[in-house]
């Protein structure tokens, strides 16, 4: 396990990371959220002995990283998918972490197939496109085989096969049984690909818990029935009413009525609709999204936020001065 305890870094009078404390445990994919300038990557940093922390400790497996023995066997880390030189081969750039580890240079071709870079494997690496480098960076954490791994923003300029690629990776190192602690603003992609979330906001822990309960306590859920005819909505009204169950009424896509019930489980109202014998076409229960669910968790932990949304017509007007200075 990764154990965070107490976690605290101070640069002068900021506070980067504020008595953080959390546990990444094996065998899930646990993502690391936050605002920019919430700390992820300080928090990383210090776990990965790079920070000294001002006060607290980031363990992994009960020791700090610098006492690991063997620790390029034991963790893999991304952080910064450009830290290679630019004018070796995606080859030598990771021969010498080979050697320099103590790992056979077998091990470096094996990585190479494994993220798909075998066929550029002796072109530079600083000819290489965002998302190539980025493919080179999870070869260089793979190269030991870690039981760890730690992934800063690991899908940033992936197209959708990569992005794709990266979820089937992750989920089954989990699946083997390793620790997975990778951080992504791509929330969409992270519902799909995490297990469990650590939210931090200016630097404080917001939310440690599984993705399934981070949206259901940050967002409403509502459900909305369509019933089957005109006599059925009222019939389905008047058993709302009864109920003393609040609702609104609507229409779908297509223009047919439908009822909205916020707070309530489609099971309730579906069990409510049939003790009243009332016929349904339609019954959806309707929860937010992590977007929706992170938007609402963090607001007031924004350190960078801008004022206003601007309109279409502002939107417009930045885009031609930025065509007409180009």
């Amino acid at each position: 396990m990764i154990d965070v305890n107490g976690l605290t870094k101070q640069y002068g009078p900021v506070r980067a990371v504020d008595d953080l404390t959390f546990t990444v445990k094996p065998g899930v994919v646990t993502g690391f959220l936050g605002p920019n300038g919430a700390g992820k990557s300080t928090t990383m940093r210090m776990i990965l002995g790079l920070d000294t922390p001002t006060s607290g400790t980031a363990l992994i497996d009960g020791s700090p990283y610098a006492q690991l023995k063997q620790p390029a066997r034991r963790v893999g880390a991304l952080l910064d998918a450009k830290g290679v030189h630019p004018n070796r081969s995606a080859r030598a750039s990771l021969l010498w972490q080979a050697q320099a580890s103590g790992l056979p240079a077998a091990r470096v071709d094996e990585v190479l197939e494994l993220v798909g870079l075998s066929g550029v494997a002796g072109k530079r690496a600083g000819g290489f496109s965002l998302g190539m480098g980025q493919r080179l960076g999870i070869a260089s954490a793979m190269l030991g085989d870690p039981e760890y791994l730690i992934l800063d923003e690991p899908v940033n300029g992936l197209d959708p096969e990569g992005i794709r690629w990266v979820r089937g990776l992750l989920r089954g190192l989990a699946d083997e049984g390793r620790t997975i602690l990778v951080s992504s603003h791509l929330l969409a992609e992270m519902a799909q690909t995490a297990d469990h979330l650590i939210v931090i906001g200016r630097g404080r822990l917001v939310a440690d818990t599984s993705v399934h309960e981070f949206i259901k306590g940050n967002s409403a859920m509502a459900t909305v029935v369509r019933p089957a005819g005109t006599e059925a909505i009222a019939e389905m009204e008047a058993a709302l009413a009864a109920a003393e169950v609040r609702f609104v009424r609507g229409a779908d896509l297509d223009g047919r009525p439908t009822i909205t019930i916020e707070g309530r489980s489609s099971d309730e109202i579906g069990a409510l609709a049939f003790s009243a014998g009332v016929p349904i076409a339609e019954l959806t229960e309707r929860r937010a999204s992590l977007e929706d669910a992170y938007i609402q968790s963090t607001e007031g932990h924004v350190q960078y936020q801008a004022t206003t949304q601007p309109t279409s017509r502002e939107t417009s007007q930045v885009s031609l001065k930025g065509k007409h200075r180009a």
